[in-house]
């Protein structure tokens, strides 16, 4: 036989390379029931797993922890990732696999009030997830003064105890952080809508391109067939499901 066909065969035989992917803590989206991974978009990533035979686990961690590893580490997908011009230099994204308002929040009854300071709103502290789109959405808005926390829930305690009078956050996780934190889903209001935000499974540098194609056309067959729609609307009954695909940002490796 000769060499180079050998070589191709013994290439060809290698098992592919795991990836490692991690989520967070974000209900309904991602989060961990009695220690496994749930919400919508695990739903989704585990059918598109069983679609190409990908057996690779879901690691719930804190957002800063997943984000690191995207950015530092080859092989790694991280769900979900806000669409933004900075992240597509160094991530490659496919989606959307859902679609969120970011809302700027107050105490129940205070949005009027907050709402007449006019460009005095932007002067006030807002409260916001440490690392997350929503915080970049804040100061980019033009929020000068951002108080971070490790975890949506923390954010809402704050707010809801007096320690500033904004919150920003995606808006279809509102209710369950409220819920988590023994809290009805009417203890706040929208003051204001900042943007619509696209959500995407995203992939580290240095990950394989055939890898990501088969993530692509197996998320594409979903959304064809109905199954993406069906596992959305279970899960955000009022939300309208994205059914277009896109594969955007970083160009993959080869």
């Amino acid at each position: 036989m000769r060499p180079i066909l050998l070589l191709i065969l013994l290439l060809n035989a290698l098992p592919a390379v795991a990836l490692s992917i991690y989520t967070e803590e974000w209900p309904p989206i991602t989060f961990s029931r009695h220690g496994v991974a749930d919400g919508m978009a695990v739903e989704v990533v585990r059918e598109i797993q069983s679609r190409i035979h990908d057996n690779s686990g879901i690691d719930v961690v804190p957002w800063v922890r997943g984000y690191r590893e995207l950015e530092t580490t080859p092989n790694v997908m991280l769900f979900t990732v806000g669409r933004s011009d900075a992240r597509e230099k160094i991530m490659t994204l496919v989606g959307p696999v859902a679609i969120s308002q970011t809302v700027l929040l107050c105490r129940k009854g205070e949005a009027a009030a907050l709402q007449s300071l006019g460009a005095g709103l932007y002067s006030r502290p807002v409260g916001a997830y440490r690392g997350s789109i929503f915080a970049d959405a804040a100061a980019a808005a033009g929020f000068v003064e951002l108080d971070l926390a490790p975890t949506p829930q923390v954010t809402a305690q704050k707010l809801l105890g007096g320690r500033y009078d904004l919150w920003v956050e995606g808006s279809f996780v509102v209710g369950a952080v409220l819920k988590d934190i023994h809290q009805p889903p009417d203890a706040v209001e929208v003051v204001r809508v900042l943007e619509s935000l696209e959500l995407y499974l995203a992939f580290s540098r240095g990950t394989s391109g055939k890898v990501i194609q088969r993530w692509f056309d197996a998320l594409a067959a979903m959304k064809k067939n109905g199954s993406f729609r069906r596992i959305y609307n279970k899960w955000l009954p009022r939300e309208v499901a994205p059914l277009e695909v896109r594969e955007i940002g970083l160009i993959p490796a080869p």
